[in-house]
């Protein structure tokens, strides 16, 4: 399959299946169109007069009242890439670098950054041959664009740096060789077109958006299990609860787990508890307060997919050439810190469900084990999601309220963004494992309930998972069962 970059409307959906179906990406027409016209118009501008425009004919940053002779504006975009390659740490995932190629190739598509086609159409080479710059999540301010990590995503244009391809890292000359292409000369503001821009951290909250959207239908799955596991009463669930305090996402929450329950005997079956602890009873509220914090973050970043996020920004049909702050990521800071909040949240309720399964209530074993004492059951399951909840607490540490001043105070205020964004990754996978502790967990539960049965739908889940992780009999090693157990889910996607 093929997807044609375009200047139409970028969705998540869009770009998860582009993603998912692993598609070949293509210029179209109306691109290519509005590339050349562009920079038609920059290379008529710098022929015409000898106006200074920030970033083509002057220096950087501070820097920015520095004319550059027009014998040497090429040497300039060299020089901005290669010093800006200042990146350390751990190196960005490949999956988040794909997303980077694509939101920078859709930036550049939109005609306002003064870029030739040849270099828009090697990053389109790039990801359709699947080379993959080796980019370091450490560098980014989140101010005048990702800059230290788009200038790593750079450097293999020009036949420096290194990438990923064929399954090990590998110098990018080499590869340029193997393909038969040559490393491109960057002419006037195509580097700085390159590296001004938000793509790192875009990049790092598309991956967790679209991997919150299957997490959030996890957990209410698993709070659907353990709503039978502990025997749980119905009635939070009623719907004339959530119609007098309808917030979209509780209501949501609510209806899905009354489904997730249909035809459920142990559901059905008489209870003695009046109520049940917060952590069962209270799903609707809070997972429908992250459900519709997940959908605010998705109309802001949806925005920035859609925006031209360089500078200066160029516009051909009005004859101008406007310098300005579209590379300032405040807009992702913020977003990112809350997802964090959101999905930490999630994870903390869950943990919470852990935590009772197993503490011997509701006509269940200590620990879920049937010879508690020899055997200690899912006792450390538990504790390693108190461990991880805790490391959640401290990544919700919002990034996006600090700010140290750069570039000899020109860049006074910056927003932190990439910080907020690489820690939000880890929450997610945080809370990937939090949810897999506490299926594991739930299924041990749900089997204590036989000879009742749960749903339809969750005993065809509980048949399929005993396949990949029998039931806990006697202790064994659980890491190797909650490993099992991610990838189980992850391959159970599709049912959810």
């Amino acid at each position: 399959m093929t997807h044609h970059i375009s200047p139409d409307h970028l969705s998540l959906e869009k770009i998860g299946e582009v993603l998912s179906n692993q598609s070949k990406l293509a210029l179209s027409t109306e691109a290519v169109v509005r590339i050349r016209h562009c920079r038609d118009f920059l290379e008529q501008k710098l022929a015409s007069n000898d106006q200074l425009f920030y970033g083509i004919n002057t220096g950087f940053g501070s820097l920015c009242d520095v004319r550059i002779s027009a014998g040497d504006l090429e040497q300039l975009q060299h020089n901005l890439v290669v010093s800006h390659a200042a990146g350390m740490g751990d190196a960005v995932p490949q999956e988040v670098l794909r997303i980077m190629l694509l939101l920078k190739i859709q930036s550049l598509s939109y005609g306002h950054s003064g870029v030739r086609e040849v270099v828009v159409q090697r990053l389109v080479d790039f990801y359709n041959a699947d080379v993959l710059p080796v980019v370091f999540e450490l560098g980014s301010l989140g101010a005048s664009g990702d800059l230290a990590p788009l200038a790593h995503l750079s450097l293999p244009l020009i036949g420096l740096g290194e990438v990923w391809h064929e399954g090990r890292r590998q110098p990018s000359a080499d590869v340029l060789n193997k393909h038969g292409w040559q490393p491109l000369r960057f002419q006037a503001k195509e580097a700085l077109a390159l590296l001004n821009g938000t793509q790192f951290s875009a990049a790092y909250a598309t991956w967790c958006l679209l991997e919150s959207r299957r997490l959030a239908d996890l957990a209410d799955l698993n709070a659907a299990i353990g709503f039978d596991a502990f025997n749980c009463r119905l009635s939070p669930l009623d719907a004339h609860i959530h119609q007098v305090r309808p917030h979209e996402g509780q209501v949501a929450t609510a209806k899905r787990l009354l489904n997730l329950l249909g035809s459920s005997e142990i559901a059905q079956a008489e209870k003695t508890a009046v109520q049940d602890p917060y952590a069962f009873r209270c799903v609707p509220q809070v997972h429908g307060a992250s459900r519709d914090a997940i959908a605010h973050i998705e109309k802001m970043l949806v925005t920035e997919l859609n925006s031209v996020t360089d500078n200066p920004n160029l516009f051909p049909d009005d004859d101008l050439i406007v310098s300005g702050g579209n590379f300032h990521a405040q807009p992702l800071a913020l977003p990112l810190d809350y997802l964090a909040i959101a999905l930490a949240e999630l994870g903390s309720i869950s943990e919470r469900r852990v935590y009772q399964l197993i503490g011997g209530q509701r006509g269940l074993p200590p620990f879920l084990t049937d010879d508690p004492g020899l055997h200690s059951g899912m006792m450390i399951a538990q504790y390693t999601a108190a461990a991880i909840v805790s490391q959640n607490k401290t990544l919700c540490a919002p990034a996006s309220t600090d700010s140290i001043v750069s570039c000899n105070g020109q860049e006074d205020h910056v927003s932190m963004a990439a910080n907020a964004a690489t820690k939000a990754r880890r929450v997610v996978l945080n809370l990937e494992r939090l949810l897999a502790i506490e299926f594991m967990v739930g299924m041990q539960a749900l089997d204590y309930r036989r000879p009742l049965k749960s749903s339809p739908g969750i005993e065809k889940i509980r048949e399929e998972y005993r396949r990949v992780v029998p039931r806990l009999e006697t202790d064994r090693v659980l890491s190797v069962d909650l490993e099992k157990t991610v990838g189980f889910l992850k391959h159970m996607h599709n049912v959810l």
